[in-house]
């Protein structure tokens, strides 16, 4: 079987062809004979024995393509050449049921995004004219240079009209397709299609066996997904998708796609706040702001909320709930630039990449997935910056250990990077988001109180994020193209990010009870009233705080805090 493969690997891929691989692997048996290289009686016995190929992704373990590309640069960083002819065994932190999970949420997040949108039209067109056109060799020619991803078979459309579709597939089986099976496609098959588009004679599409494993049309997806979970006690990775498909496009989008978080960098401008006299129960005004290029850095800019609405005045708990960005960028006018800028470093931030301007207040530097779920294992841990990490240990062909990953756990003093109350207040305001804000699908689907996290979307649609965690467990949902553009209209973090969050947690939190952080000392309780909702409200500030809370009189500019810091 295997000397078949040189002349034509995808024609006698035995998983994607296996007629055809079958009939290559008897033809180099018939020759091997011919030339006496074995005698009649092992042809007879090759011919009878039976091949077991692995045609399934179950067969090789779990899809952890981006993660054994991780191993491998980390084994041939410290080993060189030497890393393939050592017999290395590398040890990841991956948990296989995590990782089966995160696959299964991010392929499903973006199938579902790609039925939103719409067919795009036909893949490609291949020349069916000729009296053997429809052999099936011809067929298989045909379709060798199209490759299946992620269970998206290329098929060959033999005939079709607003009806039925009949089509070839890779391994000699015809399929007939027909209602439901081509409703997606349907603008497509029509005549008024585009010529470059329409769904032909000749058409390369992609099926696709559903729930009940029915063939229907589908289509590659054009935008790219990332998720990646940590254990936010000592940094060790349990899920890592790096893409939509390893073999498409290397790109690890977890390690090394720069990206605007948007708005779920908004958590670290207000924990800056909370070291700035300020608490969730201060009042900021929900009002349109103009900002001068001087402020920018490049040129004028009157910012809006997402929704274009403006509610007044509010706490800082609600604005954050709700996303509001004027209260991100008075706020941030408040506290200063240059000091949120060095503050955000303490999370594992480039300060380089996060330019001292008021847009930083709605997440316009950039962020990989990586940094952010180190980032929120900080509000997940109690407040220890933890170096998230994916190998474990590697062994030589004898099992000794050559390297081995010395993790250090959160609660050690010099990993702490801020103060314990910090914390226990942001994982409270956070909890909100979850809550009563923008990720209240969240609490909904997967029916636990102890979740906390914030979306993300940045100007125009171009990247949606959720970052969110449980006590034990931070999870970062990202989507977007390679090459920036409009995701589409409504495409935010709470709409295509946060259902593959969901979908992970659902799976990664089964079985683990509800936990919550412990209140730290120095905290004290105050009763304020919010007046975008005018209910009153405990919250929690620093001890310290208190008397010049007390003492602070309301002030007159609208541009900045009603009433100044921690006015409850």
């Amino acid at each position: 079987m295997l000397a078949g493969l040189p002349k034509a690997p995808s024609s006698y891929n035995p998983v994607a062809n296996p007629k055809r691989a079958r009939v290559r692997q008897l033809y180099v048996l018939r020759r091997m004979r011919e030339l006496g290289f074995i005698s009649p009686d092992e042809l007879e016995a090759a011919h009878n024995e039976t091949l077991h190929v692995k045609r399934d992704i179950n067969d090789f373990g779990t899809h952890a393509e981006h993660v054994a590309e991780m191993a491998r640069q980390i084994a041939y960083d410290r080993f060189q050449e030497d890393a393939y002819s050592m017999g290395l065994r590398v040890f990841t932190t991956i948990v296989k049921a995590d990782q089966d999970a995160a696959y299964a949420a991010v392929q499903r997040g973006v199938f579902e995004y790609d039925r939103r949108h719409g067919y795009r039209g036909a893949e490609a067109y291949v020349d069916l004219s000729g009296p053997d056109a429809d052999r099936d060799e011809n067929l298989e020619e045909l379709l060798q240079d199209f490759d299946e991803s992620n269970g998206l078979k290329p098929a060959l459309v033999l005939a079709a009209d607003d009806k039925l579709v009949r089509a070839f597939l890779r391994g000699g089986e015809t399929i007939t397709l027909g209602g439901d099976a081509i409703k997606f496609a349907a603008r497509m098959i029509d005549n008024k299609a585009p010529a470059n588009k329409r769904i032909r004679r000749g058409a390369i599409i992609r099926v696709m066996k559903d729930s009940k494993s029915a063939w229907q049309i589908a289509q590659l997806p054009e935008v790219e997904a990332a998720l990646v979970a940590v254990n936010p006690s000592d940094g060790t990775i349990r899920a890592l998708i790096g893409g939509v498909d390893f073999n498409r496009n290397k790109f690890n989008h977890v390690t090394q796609a720069w990206r605007q978080p948007g708005s779920s960098f908004k958590p670290f401008i207000y924990s800056a706040a909370l070291e700035k006299n300020y608490s969730p129960a201060s009042i900021f005004p929900d009002e349109p702001i103009s900002v001068t290029a001087e402020e920018t850095g490049s040129q004028a800019w009157e910012p809006k909320n997402y929704d274009g609405k403006y509610e007044g005045p509010m706490t800082l708990r609600t604005a954050l709930a709700k996303s509001k960005n004027m209260v991100s960028i008075r706020l941030l006018q408040a506290i200063g630039t240059h000091y949120a800028q060095d503050y955000v470093t303490r999370f594992g931030f480039d300060a380089d990449k996060h330019p001292p301007y008021l847009t930083l207040a709605l997440g316009a530097g950039a962020v990989t997935p990586w940094q952010q779920v180190a980032a929120y294992s900080v509000f997940a841990n109690g407040g220890y910056k933890i170096e998230p990490y994916i190998i474990k240990k590697i062994v030589d062909s004898k099992g000794d250990v050559l390297a081995a990953t010395q993790p250090v756990t959160a609660g050690t003093d010099n990993l702490r990077v801020i103060d314990a109350r910090n914390a226990y207040i942001m994982d409270s305001m956070l909890h909100d988001v979850v809550r009563r804000g923008t990720a209240t699908r969240a609490a909904a689907v997967l029916k636990r109180n102890d979740l906390a996290g914030k979306t993300g979307t940045t100007n125009d649609y171009v990247d949606a994020w959720f970052c969110g965690y449980q006590p034990t467990l931070v999870a970062v949902t990202w989507i977007g193209f390679d090459q920036p553009k409009r995701l589409g209209n409504g495409e935010t973090g709470g709409a295509a990010a946060l259902p593959m969050w969901i979908s992970y947690m659902e799976q990664a939190l089964k079985g683990v009870p509800e936990s919550s952080m412990t209140k730290p000392d120095g905290l004290t309780a105050i009763t304020a009233t919010d007046p975008s909702s005018n209910r009153e409200v405990q919250e929690f500030i620093y001890q310290e705080h208190l008397p010049a809370i007390v003492e602070e009189k309301p002030g007159p500019n609208p541009s900045f805090p009603l009433g100044g810091p921690g006015t409850p």
